[in-house]
Formats: C-alpha cells, sequence, structure tokens
C-alpha cells in the first residue's frame, strides 16, 4: 500500500500561491513607485503570473483597479520646454506635410492620366481575333 502523501502537494500548493502572490504584490508596488503603467497585463508580465490568475484574485484585482483608476485622475506634469516642440518645428513639420500630400497628388494625377491613355490606346487597337 502507498503512502498518502497529499499533504505534502498541499503544503507545496500553499506554499506556491504564497509565492505567487508575494511576486504579484511586490510587482503592484514597484509599479506605484516608479509611475509605470499599472494595469493587468504590465502587473502580470512583471511578476510573472498569468493575468487571468491576477482576475481571480479579489484583493489582489481590486488594488490594481483602485490604482489604475487613481493614476488616470491624477494629472500629469508638464513636459519641459527644452522638450516641447516649437512653433517653428510643428510649422515646418506641417509645411513638409503639405508639400508630401501636394507631390502625391500630383502623381496621382499624372498616374491617373497615363492609364487612361494606356486604356485608350488598348481600346483602339485593331484586334487580332479572327471570326471565322
Amino acid at each position: 500500500m502507498r503512502a498518502d502523501n497529499s499533504t505534502h502537494v498541499i503544503i507545496a500548493a500553499k506554499r506556491r500561491h504564497e509565492l505567487t502572490r508575494a511576486k504579484a504584490i511586490k510587482a503592484i508596488r514597484e509599479l506605484a513607485q516608479t509611475g509605470e503603467p499599472l494595469d493587468f497585463p504590465t502587473v502580470a508580465a512583471r511578476a510573472q503570473v498569468s493575468r487571468s490568475w491576477l482576475y481571480t484574485q479579489p484583493d489582489i484585482k481590486t488594488e490594481i483597479q483602485k490604482l489604475r483608476s487613481l493614476a488616470a485622475r491624477t494629472p500629469r506634469p508638464p513636459i519641459p520646454a527644452r522638450q516641447r516642440s516649437s512653433d517653428i518645428s510643428l510649422l515646418r513639420r506641417l509645411e513638409v506635410a503639405n508639400n508630401r500630400v501636394r507631390d502625391l497628388t500630383e502623381e496621382n494625377q499624372r498616374l491617373r492620366r497615363q492609364l487612361a491613355q494606356a486604356l485608350g490606346a488598348n481600346r483602339a487597337a485593331p484586334s487580332h481575333v479572327a471570326l471565322r
């Protein structure tokens, strides 16, 4: 008769569950401190657990949702002036984009004319099919 080892399996499962919870909680704390996006995929990746497991843990799920909604309401600090685009830079980018649109429009019109001429030439060409 085999010995009953189920208690060892149960203890190992509980230990693994607690370790997984500790990894998830640590990941949530780290993300909250660094200001990184705090959502289920990010926490799951950081803690190396599945997203579905996170959803099955009511306290962890609630904490992620609470911190995520809190982060959404917190205003972001303004971008430093030296990192912002200047008005001149934005105008230059707009000018380049407008020039590109104009060039593409002209090319499109030219290609349409060429296609129309080719189709017209094809239609005007005599047919070489002999009818008997």
